[in-house]
């Protein structure tokens, strides 16, 4: 494998601490293994030459969604790479640039779950059972009931692990913390051998703490 770049580590760590600070609404971002910035939960790899290759996502528990492979892999074209390839149906355009980054990922995983596209599918029974619950207007519950049972499994495997599992709304959604206009962020001491900043950093930089907190990734398949 070949070695990673120090464009992409410090990429990687920038865009990290602003997710810390500014998440992505219904996402908290964990790396793997702190001492590996190149692997995020839940569960996010980044290539070597990142940003210039796109990161891959797999869902870790099932997912029964018409653009989610069997294992988990997410199927969307704003991960794949970026390459002229007539035959899979999409433009050049609608794959992976280096001017994406996690945030836009995140965002169009979200609008991905929110709108499926059942045109390319990588599942395809999950997309014929989707389209007869939307076009039946919920009535066809079989779609329904799959997602409901995968939640709740997934809740209690969550639970077992001490993973709190947002239920409400106000739960769901969370809450940035304001950085004062005088003090914008400053990215010059991102990056130290060890992948973290240094306690005087810390101190100095209040809004670039590392948090603990957990993640789990509109496109098309």
């Amino acid at each position: 494998m070949a070695q990673p770049t120090s464009s992409a580590l410090r990429a990687l760590a920038m865009e990290y601490k602003s997710l810390q600070e500014e998440p992505v609404e219904g996402f908290r971002v964990k790396l793997v293994n702190e001492d590996n910035m190149f692997e995020w939960e839940a569960h996010m790899k980044f290539p070597p030459d990142y940003p210039y290759s796109p990161p891959s996502i797999r869902f870790m528990t099932k997912v029964w969604h018409p653009n989610v492979y069997e294992n988990g892999d997410l199927c969307i074209s704003i991960l794949h790479p970026p390459v002229d390839d007539p035959q899979s149906g999409e433009l050049p355009c609608e794959r992976w640039n280096p001017t994406q980054n996690v945030r836009t990922i995140l965002l169009s995983v979200i609008s991905l779950l929110n709108e499926p596209n059942t045109y390319s599918p990588a599942n395809v029974d999950a997309s014929v059972m989707y389209r007869r619950w939307r076009d039946s207007k919920g009535r066809d519950k079989e779609y329904e009931n799959i997602i409901r049972k995968q939640a709740q499994a997934a809740k209690v495997e969550a639970e077992k692990e001490g993973i709190v599992v947002p239920l409400t709304l106000e739960d769901y959604c969370i809450k940035t913390r304001a950085r004062p206009a005088e003090q914008p962020l400053d990215m010059t001491d991102f990056y130290d051998d060890e992948y973290e900043l240094d306690d005087d950093d810390d101190e100095e930089h209040s809004a670039g703490e590392y948090g603990d907190d957990d993640d789990s990734g509109n496109g098309e398949s």
